[in-house]
């Protein structure tokens, strides 16, 4: 028995002994491999302190533009030009222990980790301010075990090469404060207009508790919140002896005066455009605000200067400076979607909201042409005839009622032509098409065009009631004047990071949407509304602005009580102009019913002085035929006015014009007039798109 216990015992002690030397051997493995890790980082050196690179910003030929606003270059501050109430009270509910460790805390890791143990849940960081300033030196954000890693290398190579001070000082300048403001010099002006050594104890408190998240505790998304983690922070201040119990009662007790401006703001180039490339890199790219800033990108634009200089200045030309009328504008390349000039707004420095992309108005006529194109798919030409007088429909089981009523409530009192009918604008032929073709065709074929927007099934969607943005009515024309492929507003080309490695590059994918001989239809309308051929009950809608035109446009103005549109192109170049009163009060005065047509016809013959005049050419399956544009009908050497007028093949008219006859002639050809009208031999039949009609 003695000798078992014996032999038990010896065993024990063998297997100890062989642990103790396991776990020597491992010690010794783990503190040659931190002296490794620590002789490594000292090979290396101290990792640069400067601040993440800002963004470029090129226009379409490679000029620089911008950089990102707020990026530290900009706002970096010595250590002794921040106030010592920001420093300490940043460091109380940051890093209590900053002085005492080398970069980790291990006391708190460990509670930490035990917090998170007992909550199944990650609850509680541990992070130092030299961690956290190692992972704003580090661009990829990434949560990885590798990027852990750099960070945690990172954290050693600051601690070993630079003071507490000079680490701190980096951390306060490249913390984010929210609002785009990085460091505290950004983040003291835009929140209390001053620098940041003025900051008083109140103010550096709040300030100090915006980074754990600006969404949440910014002053300006809830005051409530910023006031809550100020009293945190000040308690903790006064924990920590930092203050007494007397100046925490004083700081929470302040009034502070929250300004959310920066100073000295500084107008960018295109400054709308921009922003709108700051979207686009959010929405499309899915980057964050913080490597869109500070990331050094290469942003790659389709701005051209050019065109957005005749922009602005035509604008501030045209537009008087007494009124307080808003406008947006954007012109695009029809064939890629390239967005070549923007101006959401008369000054953004008064107003940043941009009305291409952001705001949605009534675009009233200008709705028109996609109606017009729906039409033509249903077996409509530009020949097709209604009556143009007062009309009422009732809809909805005869529950309802509509009355459109056309400008100066003018009316042919007769058949008009759809292509007339578009020259003039008529409401009544446009709600009469509408309600033909079916409410939901509308509301369809302008989603086949590229809009987003809701559009109401409802007679008077047909006259543009229904919101839609500027930029989307843009985009829509670019369809015809492409020849019916699918584009999308784009306004970035490509973009570089940091180490010039292509991250994004836009490829246009040509799609088929519209067929191109009913496109080509459509612009040759809407070249009618330049064309005083086809005058009627009215002008041509286009009349005001023909005199100042040296090339041939397509277009279609609109307007509504509050709204005034005008959206042509060229085969080359397509822009859209809106005007309008931010407060939706009526445009009344006859100068503002014209800035939109004025700035449009201004801009599109500057941007396009001196490039070749480029003609919009007829695809196969087109026909182009002399019509009378009164009746529709072919014209005849004794028709007074000719116009020259383009259809799908096989839709072009059979029947010629006898109305310019003398009179004999008119008489011994009225029986060939009446059996030729509409194919049919009873010529008092109406056309089959009447005849379905029940207004008719």
């Amino acid at each position: 028995m003695e000798l078992m216990t014996d032999h038990r015992f010896r065993k024990t002690i063998k297997y100890l002994r062989a642990l103790f030397f396991l776990c020597f051997i491992l010690a010794c493995l783990m503190v040659l491999f931190a002296i490794g890790i620590l002789m490594y980082a000292k090979i290396l050196g101290p990792p640069p302190l400067a601040v993440p690179q800002s963004s470029l910003y090129y226009d379409d030929n490679g000029n620089v533009i911008g950089e990102s606003n707020n990026g530290q270059k900009r706002y970096w501050v010595n250590f002794d030009e921040i106030s010592p109430h920001l420093v300490d009270a940043t460091l109380a509910i940051e890093d209590r222990n900053y002085y005492e460790h080398h970069g980790f805390d291990y006391k708190r890791i460990a509670g930490a980790a035990l917090a998170d143990i007992k909550a199944m849940a990650k609850v509680q960081g541990a992070s130092t301010i030299s961690q956290q300033y190692a992972r704003n030196l580090y661009l990829e954000h990434d949560k990885t075990w590798q990027r852990k890693l750099h960070e945690a290398f990172y954290t050693i190579r600051l601690e070993m090469n630079y003071t507490k001070e000079q680490i701190l000082e980096g951390y306060l300048n490249t913390i984010y404060y929210g609002h785009g403001a990085y460091g505290a010099q950004a983040a003291s002006q835009f929140y209390f207009g001053k620098d940041a050594s003025e900051l008083s104890l109140a103010e550096a408190a709040m300030m100090a508790g915006i980074p754990k998240g600006p969404s949440i505790y910014s002053p300006l998304a809830s005051l409530k919140n910023a006031k809550n983690r100020q009293g945190i922070i000040l308690s903790a201040m006064q924990s920590n002896d930092l203050i007494d119990e007397k100046a925490s009662k004083e700081a929470k007790q302040e009034e502070l005066t929250i300004v959310g401006k920066h100073p000295h703001t500084q107008l960018v180039t295109a400054p709308y455009f921009q922003d709108a490339v700051h979207q686009e890199l959010t929405d499309v790219l899915k980057l964050d605000e913080r490597t869109i800033e500070l990331g050094g990108l290469k942003i790659y634009t389709t701005l051209d200067l050019d065109q957005q200089k005749i922009a602005e200045e035509t604008i501030e030309k045209q537009i008087s400076e007494d009124s307080d009328i808003q406008i947006g504008f954007v012109s695009m390349n029809p064939k890629n979607g390239y967005i070549k000039a923007m101006v959401g707004g008369r000054d953004y420095t008064e107003s940043p909201y941009n009305r291409v992309t952001q705001a949605e108005r009534q675009p009233g006529s200008t709705m028109k042409p996609l109606l017009y194109y729906a039409a033509l798919e249903q077996g409509f030409t530009p020949a097709s005839t209604m009556r143009s007088e007062l009309t009422t429909f009732k809809f909805d089981d005869n529950r309802a009622e509509y009355t459109p009523h056309n400008f100066n409530n003018k009316y042919a009192e007769n058949d008009i032509t759809m292509a007339q009918a578009l020259a003039l604008s008529d409401n009544v032929y446009a709600v009469k098409t509408h309600l033909f073709l079916g409410e939901e065709t509308l509301v369809e074929t302008a989603k086949r065009f590229g809009i987003t927007s809701e559009m109401a099934k409802v007679p008077s969607l047909a006259l543009g009631t229904s919101g839609v943005r500027v930029i989307e009515m843009a985009n829509a024309y670019s369809l015809f004047a492409n020849g019916g492929k699918k584009v999308t507003p784009v306004t970035i080309k490509k973009v570089e990071n940091h180490k010039g490695e292509v991250i994004y590059e836009h490829k246009p994918e040509p799609e088929e949407v519209l067929r191109p001989d009913l496109a080509f239809v459509m612009t040759h309308m809407m070249t009618g509304m330049f064309d005083k051929k086809l005058n009627g009950y009215a002008s041509v809608t286009g009349s005001t602005v023909m005199n100042d035109m040296t090339r041939t446009y397509a277009g279609k103005s609109g307007s509504t009580n509050t709204d005034s549109w005008m959206i042509g192109y060229s085969p080359q170049l397509v822009s859209a102009v809106w005007t309008g009163y931010d407060d939706g009060q009526p445009i009344e005065g006859r100068l503002d019913q014209m800035y939109a047509k004025n700035v449009w016809i201004q801009f599109m013959e500057e941007a396009l002085k001196g490039t070749p005049e480029k003609s919009f050419k007829a695809p196969k399956g087109t026909v182009g035929i002399y019509l009378d544009p009164v009746n529709g009908k072919l014209a005849t050497k004794d028709c007074p006015i000719k116009r020259y007028t383009y259809f799908a093949a096989g839709t072009e008219p059979t029947d010629y014009c006898t109305e310019h006859l003398f009179e004999e002639d008119k008489e011994s050809s009225n029986g060939k007039k009446k059996k030729q009208l509409d194919g049919n031999e009873n010529g008092d039949r109406a056309p089959w798109y009447k005849r379905m009609m029940p207004w008719s």
